[in-house]
């Protein structure tokens, strides 16, 4: 179905998006008997997303984990043992968890003094691994907080202004995104590890070369946005630019916004472990995810542990940010539709099935009354939902 639009009626993919959250929210009415807001209904469609939630718990116990074990900024955690210490090799290093029980054919289920066994120096892998996890994740929010913030600004500054703006704006834009990612941030990283201060250099310059995808979709959002009737309305009762652009476009583009920045989150884990894999990211004694592979590659034949722990953890919180990404796009957009075989073959025909259903379903009221032809199963609370920033 195309998306194009006339400049005074609303595109076909905000009808479908108003008519699903319309006919949705009469079912749950008929079923519950209550009316749900706009934001009710994406975290409901959230909820339900079973990956996505299984994937924001995962991701909590992680954080969790990480930064409850060994402590963070001078507050202890329940490790007793610190990253940076250095002891005597126990048999070789090897590590002392096991989870398989003894009838299976295992040494049992047991933590062990080195679950995650030792490094040649004796220093204790778990929290070496713990420490380059907090300094991973940290880096992936600071980047992914630093790259939306740009991203937006930039496009939706680009897409209201439009003219000399928009052109200056979008060729600035093509600039970086023509060199290189990774070779990009390896310079400006390197440029950043001679600043001080430890990763937070380092997670600002990568934020600075990560915005360009985001800006320019809020740049196509707001070009569409600026010509509806709200924001005639409120430029015509004196707004100000930037009021209009805060408080009226960027509402409206949030979930463009939520959902690009969990997958920036996502790439900027991946990007870390690669710039501190190349050596100019996280430099030691710090640690870092990638810092730990690149340190250990050459003991994958010999101690793989070393490689494998950091490698798990990466794969780990990579999947299950791009699976809550998923569920926040499922939920922002009730076109993609949570479940799997509503979707049809590559999703082509699950929006016409999904509208259908739900509007044979929601034809009959609260008691089993019929929905007189004509009238509007919900007033006119979804009728403006692109507009809802008036």
């Amino acid at each position: 179905m195309s998306n194009v639009s006339n400049e005074n009626g609303p595109t076909q993919q905000a009808v479908d998006m108003a008519d699903l959250a319309e006919v949705e929210d009469a079912k749950l009415r008929q079923r519950t008997g209550k009316s749900y807001s706009q934001g009710q209904l994406v975290r409901r469609r959230f909820r339900n997303h079973k990956a996505a939630m299984i994937s924001a718990i995962f991701l909590v116990l992680i954080f969790l984990l990480a930064f409850s074990s060994i402590g963070y900024a001078g507050i202890p955690g329940w490790w007793d043992k610190s990253y940076a210490a250095t002891g005597p090799t126990v048999d070789g290093g090897t590590p002392t968890l096991s989870v398989v029980p003894e009838w299976l054919g295992g040494e049992g289920i047991r933590w062990g003094e080195h679950p995650f066994g030792q490094v040649t120096t004796g220093n204790d892998y778990f929290a070496l691994v713990m420490r380059g996890t907090q300094q991973s994740l940290i880096i992936a929010l600071v980047v992914g907080l630093v790259s939306t913030v740009i991203g937006a600004a930039v496009g939706a500054i680009a897409g209201y202004f439009r003219g000399w703006v928009d052109a200056v704006l979008m060729r600035m834009t093509d600039l970086v995104i023509v060199i290189p990612l990774l070779v990009l941030a390896a310079v400006l990283g390197q440029m950043s590890s001679g600043l001080g201060g430890g990763i937070i250099p380092l997670a600002l310059v990568l934020g600075l070369v990560t915005w360009t995808s985001l800006a320019r979709l809020v740049r196509g959002e707001v070009l569409s946005l600026r010509e509806k009737e709200f924001v005639a309305a409120a430029v015509a009762m004196g707004a100000k630019p930037g009021r209009v652009i805060l408080r009226h476009l960027l509402p409206n583009t949030v979930g463009v916004i939520v959902v690009n920045a969990t997958f920036a989150i996502a790439a900027a884990i991946l990007l870390e472990t690669s710039l501190s894999f190349l050596g100019f990211g996280v430099k030691p004694p710090d640690s870092s995810l990638g810092l730990l592979i690149s340190q250990y590659q050459s003991a994958f034949t010999t101690r793989p542990w070393l490689f494998w722990w950091p490698g798990m953890l990466i794969l780990a919180i990579a999947l299950s940010v791009n699976f809550i990404g998923d569920g926040l796009r499922d939920a922002f957009d009730p076109r993609q539709g949570s479940r799997g075989k509503k979707r049809g073959f590559l999703g082509i025909s699950g929006r016409s099935k999904a509208l259908d259903k739900a509007a044979n379903d929601s034809q009959a009221g609260p008691g089993g009354k019929d929905v007189p032809a004509g009238q509007p199963i919900n007033g006119s609370r979804f009728g403006g939902f692109m507009g809802s920033g008036n």
